[in-house]
């Protein structure tokens, strides 16, 4: 099935543009129903106050139908002067219907003599008034009964009075100046909702553009910052939402101004770091260039030095390729089912040959049995880092005891030695690159300085964390905490 995505016009995902519109609409809805409900209402009421007006006069009129006997004679011409009047009146038409349903006067003089069988006349024979208002032809159509009251003897009783009808009034009255002055209204109404509309225009203009322009402070305050004019926080205290984007933008400028410092850093001592062995190199080079009959035993110790400087630069280029490959974040890990017990004991009968040399005793402990998926090769980094590390750092005849225990998600892995310790400022800065808390020890021992930063990303692969404990002089217990099951973030 061919799926169409249609990209909206850009004019249309402007927020100024739906403030706008948000305003404006709602401005403009309550404008237009005002006007019909007061055109509506006024309507209404006219006919309303019409209708009441016209019953008024045809009860009177009634009456006097009665009084006159106009039913049995139509000759009053009294009444006929009333009925023409109030007909002139209304600009109506009057008929009079006697109980058998006969036209005995129209003021038209067209339906005389003629019969009239309609629901209105018939429910008015039965006592009920009745009023219809019909807006398309303009007119109100009622009907009035005429009351006559009988006196009726029964028996020896005394006579009883009881009103019965004796016919029916129809009455059609115009709505032609109901409907001129709804007209002229309507016509007033829709200038008043032009001008109403107009300023509803003018003030959503207005409060899109008021309330847009915090964030334009905010887009020209980031701009800055792009073009690289200034490092400085922004702040657009306006309105509370951009006081927060502020907040947090100024969070994220103060993280990329550590980054680049770290970075900055990173490039000055990777430089540092190789252009060190290569000056050694040029140095012993040197001395031996500018010496003639250079004896053997001379000569062979500054080869070694130079290979000694050469190695130490291979090492230094080797960990840095290690450290940029697990930086990617597509590295893949090479995830299966590891025996951690078997993978530390392996790696800590690798290390025992440095142990031995400097006296130290390697010690581990296996809480319970612990299989994990991991990344062996880099979890065997891990492990490799931290011990040899626990031991080049160590006191001469110290310890350093590795312990395994794992529960129903994680396994742990505690490194804890007999060393020389970390200074407490310098804890949270270990794993930075090429960082080192004794520079004068690390050159004696050989160190890069990479060691820990690639021990932690290697963990930060895993979804793992690794924590130090330190008391300067008495030892060190490093903490790494592994999921059991590696869970892959797509």
């Amino acid at each position: 099935m061919l799926k169409l995505n249609f990209k909206k016009p850009k004019f249309i995902r402007s927020l100024k543009v739906r403030i706008f519109l948000i305003i404006f609409i709602i401005g403009l809805i309550p404008c237009i129903v005002m006007r019909y409900a007061i055109l509506q209402n006024y309507e209404e009421r006219a006919v309303s106050l019409r209708t009441s007006d016209v019953q008024t006069q045809l009860k009177i009129l009634a009456n006097h139908l009665i009084t006159y006997r106009y039913l049995q004679d139509t000759s009053s011409e009294v009444i006929d002067a009333e009925l023409n009047q109030l007909s002139n009146l209304y600009d109506g038409r009057v008929l009079i219907i006697n109980s058998n349903l006969s036209v005995v006067k129209d003021t038209y003089g067209i339906s005389e003599g003629k019969t009239i069988i309609s629901e209105e006349v018939i429910r008015c024979m039965k006592g009920e008034n009745t009023s219809k208002y019909d807006p398309n032809n303009g007119y109100i159509e009622m009907t009035i009964p005429i009351m006559e009251t009988l006196e009726i003897q029964e028996n020896d009783k005394h006579p009883s009075k009881s009103d019965i009808v004796s016919g029916v009034m129809l009455t059609s009255v115009s709505t032609d100046n109901i409907a001129v002055t709804l007209e002229i209204l309507s016509r007033k109404a829709l200038v008043v909702e032009i001008m109403v509309i107009l300023v509803v225009f003018i003030v959503s203009v207005l409060a899109s553009f008021a309330l847009v322009k915090p964030f334009e402070k905010i887009t020209d305050a980031l701009s800055e910052v792009k073009e690289g004019y200034t490092n400085d926080p922004i702040s657009v205290p306006d309105c509370l939402e951009t006081e927060h984007i502020g907040e947090a933008f100024n969070k994220v400028l103060s993280r990329m101004k550590v980054l680049d410092d770290s970075r900055q850093e990173f490039v000055s001592n990777v430089s540092h770091e190789l252009k060190t062995p290569i000056t050694s190199i040029k140095v012993l080079a040197d001395s031996l260039r500018v010496q003639e009959d250079v004896p053997l035993e001379l000569y062979r110790e500054f080869m070694e030095d130079i290979t000694e400087e050469i190695d130490r630069e291979d090492k230094i280029i080797n960990d840095l390729l290690a450290l940029v490959k697990m930086d990617r974040t597509a590295a893949d890990l090479n995830i299966s089912q590891v025996d951690i017990n078997l993978l530390v004991e392996m790696t800590m009968k690798r290390l025992k040959p440095i142990a031995v040399k400097r006296d130290i005793e390697l010690v581990y402990e296996s809480i319970r049995p612990v299989t994990a998926a991991v990344d062996e090769v880099k979890m065997t980094l891990v492990i490799s880092n931290l011990v040899e590390n626990a031991i080049k750092y160590n006191k001469e005849h110290g310890w350093v005891k590795v312990t395994l225990d794992a529960d129903h998600q994680f396994f742990t892995i505690e490194v804890a030695d007999s060393g020389i310790g970390i200074p407490e400022d310098d804890l949270e800065r270990v794993y930075e690159r090429f960082y080192r808390v004794d520079k004068s020890h690390s050159r004696e021992i050989g160190g890069t300085g990479l060691g820990l930063a690639i021990t932690r990303s290697a963990i930060l692969m895993h979804r793992g964390s690794i924590k130090a404990v330190s008391t300067e002089g008495e030892g060190t217990i490093f903490t790494v905490k592994i999921p059991l099951t590696y869970i892959a973030v797509s």
